[in-house]
C-alpha cells in the first residue's frame, strides 16, 4: 500500500476529531458527512486534481420497510476514467448501514462500459468505510472489504486514504 505522509496523518487526525465531534449532533446526514469527512479525505489524498474528475449523481432513496421513512439522498460519486467511485449514503437511522448502498454502488459499477478491467469502488456512511470490488466477465461477481471505522482504536482514515490512493493507481496504470 502507498504510504501516506506525516502531514496527510495529521490532517486525517483532525478529520476523525470532527467527526467524534459531529456524532453527538443529530441529525447525523450526508451533507455533514460529506463536508466533515468525505470531501476532507480526498481533498487530502489529492483526489480533485488531475487526472480526478468528481461527478454529482441523481438522487435516490432508502426506506426502511418496518417504518414509514423514507431518507432522500443522492449518490455522490467520484469516478476516474470510470473504474473508482465513491459513495456517500445518506443516513438517519442505524439501520441503514453500508448495506443499504451496496445495490446502488454495484448498479453504478455495472453500467461502466468496460468489461475487461475490474471497478472499484468506496461507501461511507460517515463513521464506516468499505470497499468494493467488481470484476464483470460471463457472470459479474463482486467482493467487499472489511469494514474500516473511525471508533476504531488509532485512525483507520490512514487505512482507507493507502487504499484509496493504491485503488486509483491500479485505475490509473490500466
Amino acid at each position: 500500500m502507498p504510504e501516506i505522509t506525516d502531514l496527510q496523518k495529521q490532517l486525517l487526525d483532525r478529520v476523525k476529531a470532527g467527526y467524534l465531534n459531529l456524532i453527538g449532533k443529530k441529525p447525523f446526514l450526508e451533507k455533514p458527512v460529506n463536508m466533515a469527512i468525505v470531501s476532507p479525505l480526498l481533498f487530502i489524498g489529492e483526489f480533485y486534481l488531475p487526472p480526478f474528475h468528481f461527478q454529482a449523481e441523481h438522487p435516490i432513496e432508502i426506506s426502511a420497510s418496518d417504518e414509514e421513512v423514507v431518507i432522500k439522498g443522492s449518490i455522490d460519486t467520484l469516478v476516474l476514467q470510470e473504474q473508482l467511485w465513491v459513495m456517500v449514503i445518506e443516513s438517519k437511522r442505524a439501520s441503514f448501514s453500508i448495506e443499504a448502498g451496496l445495490p446502488q454502488i454495484i448498479a453504478y459499477m455495472l453500467a461502466n462500459p468496460d468489461l475487461e478491467k475490474p471497478c472499484f469502488g468506496t461507501i461511507a456512511t460517515g463513521g464506516t468505510f468499505i470497499f468494493i470490488k467488481l470484476v464483470k466477465g460471463e457472470v459479474p461477481r463482486y467482493a467487499t472489504s472489511a469494514e474500516f471505522s473511525l471508533r476504531n482504536p488509532g485512525n483507520d482514515l490512514y487505512r482507507v486514504l493507502s487504499i484509496l490512493k493504491r485503488l486509483s493507481q491500479l485505475a490509473i496504470n490500466n
